[in-house]
């Protein structure tokens, strides 16, 4: 299938990167090979949530400058046989440009079922670089009006990209906390807002958070499991209902 997905917020602190892990998870549990990226440069944190920062020696900048062939720039999930990493630099100076990463991509792309991409918050150079090479994107944002208003930044974006296929994940759901806010009628008004299909609402989980924090992605789980589980169904085609409605 060689999919490659771009996993993108409006702003910071939505949960896009535990959806990223949590996503690559639930696909390899499918018998899916997937590689994950880190295109956060400077902030990488992916390594760390896979329990692999102490072997990255090589990331994509190096790939890419020719410190390295791109699969030693690649690492093994410690976890989860079928998942693998490559990292983010940590310096920002080492941005690279859109055409050079979808190239790199490209090269890597036939080896794998899946690749997903987890794009730097915002709509910046580093979101650009991270889209170039995609073909399905995925943006994430919290039932709040900030959130919000950075989800419909980021569609218009991936539109002018002419990235189509683009599927909404409302992240970090927690319906008493979004009555307390009243900023939105219900759920539908943000869906029409963005005016993008909802393909998934996972609920808030501090328990998720602290899993994939310690490194323990592919080990320790939480309820979310299964929010994860039919996301991967659904991205792969089947059809299927939420298995969360809120």
């Amino acid at each position: 299938m060689n999919d490659v997905i771009v996993v993108a917020s409006g702003k910071g602190g939505t949960g896009k990167s535990t959806v990223c892990v949590g996503l690559s998870v639930a696909l390899v549990k499918q018998k899916k090979k997937v590689l994950l990226i880190d295109c956060d440069c400077g902030m990488r944190g992916l390594d760390l949530m896979l329990d692999v920062e102490e072997e990255i020696l090589f990331d994509c900048s190096d790939a890419i400058c020719g410190n390295c062939k791109p699969s030693d720039a690649v690492y093994k999930s410690k976890n989860l046989s079928g998942l693998f990493l490559m990292a983010a630099p940590f310096d920002t100076d080492n941005e690279i440009s859109p055409s050079v990463f979808k190239q790199l991509v490209d090269g890597l792309k036939n080896d794998y079922d899946y690749v997903i991409i987890d794009s730097p918050a915002g709509i910046g150079s580093g979101f650009a670089t991270a889209a170039a090479p995609a073909t399905r994107a995925l943006i994430v944002t919290n039932a709040e009006p900030t959130s919000v208003r950075g989800a419909i930044k980021i569609r218009n974006r991936l539109s002018r990209l002419e990235i189509d296929d683009i599927r909404l994940v409302i992240n970090r759901f927690n319906r008493e906390q979004f009555e307390q806010l009243d900023s939105f009628e219900d759920l539908d008004e943000i869906i029409d807002d963005i005016a993008v299909r909802l393909i998934a609402l996972v609920p808030y989980d501090v328990r998720l958070s602290a899993i994939f924090q310690n490194g323990y992605a592919g080990l320790n789980w939480s309820p979310a499991v299964t929010v994860f589980d039919c996301l991967a169904k659904r991205i792969e085609g089947f059809d299927i209902p939420l298995a969360f409605r809120g």
